[in-house]
């Protein structure tokens, strides 16, 4: 029986804990930080995601058989690099491969080199030279619209869709002078606007062995219709109609495999998940947005509910490097979440308010009410504690069914200034 320590305090985590939870293999979980939710699965630890010798020292003393690391934060550290020094089982990139998340200039220079097809772009350390570049484009193309992004991690928002010379310098300035990504924001990179709907395919990988799961679209926008500023995401669903059986092989055959072959070439095989945003053009063609070195977050929120094989044995077969030995078996069924959001996120937001309705929820057959910010109050009163609250997930036959049970889980959760999207799904429809 395994004992399993889980680092983070998020809906992921929460996924995460929830699966492995349902796992015979199991017999103990660990979750640092952890959350209101996942302590009723998890024992918490009061650890925090950037504490990887404390963490370190934790898996030893308590003879932690596998160590499942959520965020990207501490990956991009080198976590899994410490504790496989130590000899420790740890699911997740060593720090080198986590670049491909941790810097968008290193991931677009592999897609360049290994010729992964992406957008055009071009990188920037000097803010009057970045300046520069955007008013010389708008000048030329003044109907093209330029995206604008923080080189480093930005937990999803630091990238800036800019339709004229005066957005796409207000974001510079944000990035780069505000510094309001800290030192993310040293380096900035500026693409091409991609046409087409967005998706995401996140895989297993041991570095030799790929297996990608469902297909997911996420819900970036704060508002309904795709209006206001870029979050977290608010919701997601899967699998994506769009996303047909050709286009996902493509992805996997043009995207996937050549970046899991090009980071093997370098001589530290990429190990764990590999996150694959993908922009679908009206013409069926594919370009990467983006890669992220962890599961998503809403993403696994869906995907999780729907796979039917032991995580466990995934996790095992990813860290000792006989993936190819698993089955991963996916349920026919549809699952969407609903994010249920603080007011005012992802500006600034009220926290300790309490959460009524949690009970109700957790007697709903096919419904999860995922964790996201929460805390427990001194009277046991579960509080909110973060922009993203819970994630209310629901599985259902079909996208039609899922989607009625998650909004009428939702129903039945309240509290202070509770915002979501009603809209979650609707290009599915």
């Amino acid at each position: 029986m395994l004992k399993i320590l889980v680092i983070g305090g998020g809906g992921r985590e929460h996924a995460l804990v929830w699966k492995l939870a349902q796992s015979q293999q199991v017999s103990k979980i660990f979750c640092a930080p952890g959350n209101a939710g996942i302590a009723q699965l998890a024992e918490c630890v009061p650890l925090a995601i950037t504490d990887s010798n404390g963490l370190l020292d934790f898996a030893i003393e308590n003879g932690i058989d596998l160590t499942v690391v959520g965020p990207e934060i501490p990956l991009i550290a080198g976590i899994v690099d410490l504790f496989e020094q130590r000899g420790l089982r740890i699911f997740g990139p060593a720090r080198e491969p986590a670049q491909l998340e941790g810097s968008k200039a290193y991931a677009k220079g592999l897609m360049l080199r290994y010729g992964i097809p992406t957008a055009s772009f071009a990188a920037f350390t000097s803010p009057e030279a970045a300046s520069y570049y955007l008013k010389s484009h708008f000048d030329a193309q003044p109907l093209a619209p330029l995206v604008v992004k923080a080189d480093g991690e930005a937990a999803g928002k630091g990238v800036f869709i800019c339709r004229t010379d005066a957005e796409a310098q207000e974001a510079l300035r944000k990035i780069m002078s505000d510094r309001i990504f800290g030192a993310s924001g040293d380096t900035v990179v500026v693409e091409e606007f991609l046409e087409g709907e967005e998706a995401s395919l996140m895989a297993f990988t041991d570095g030799t062995t790929i297996i990608p799961m469902l297909a997911v679209q996420d819900h970036k926008r704060a508002l309904d219709g795709d209006e206001g500023p870029n979050t977290g995401g608010m919701g997601c669903y899967a699998p994506v109609p769009l996303v047909t059986p050709e286009i996902y092989q493509q992805a996997v055959e043009q995207i996937l495999r050549p970046v899991v072959e090009a980071i093997r070439e370098s001589g530290i095989p990429y190990k764990g998940v590999l996150y694959a945003g993908i922009m679908i053009g009206k013409d069926g063609s594919l370009k990467t947005l983006e890669f992220n070195c962890r599961f998503g977050d809403p993403e696994t929120q869906v995907v999780l509910p729907l796979l039917e094989t032991d995580l466990v044995d995934i996790l095992m077969g990813v860290t000792d490097a006989h993936l190819d030995e698993v089955e991963v078996r996916w349920k026919p069924q549809s699952a969407v979440c609903v994010v249920l959001a603080s007011g005012g996120y992802p500006g600034a937001y009220a926290t300790d308010l309490p959460i009524e309705g949690l009970e109700q929820v957790a007697h709903l057959s096919d419904v999860v009410a995922f964790h996201a910010g929460t805390k427990l109050g001194e009277d046991g009163q579960i509080l909110t504690n973060g922009g993203r609250v819970l994630g209310v997930s629901a599985i259902g036959d079909d996208f039609t069914q899922a989607r009625a049970r998650a909004y009428a889980a939702v129903k039945s959760i309240s509290f202070d200034h509770m915002h979501f999207r009603t809209d979650i799904g609707h290009r599915a429809e």
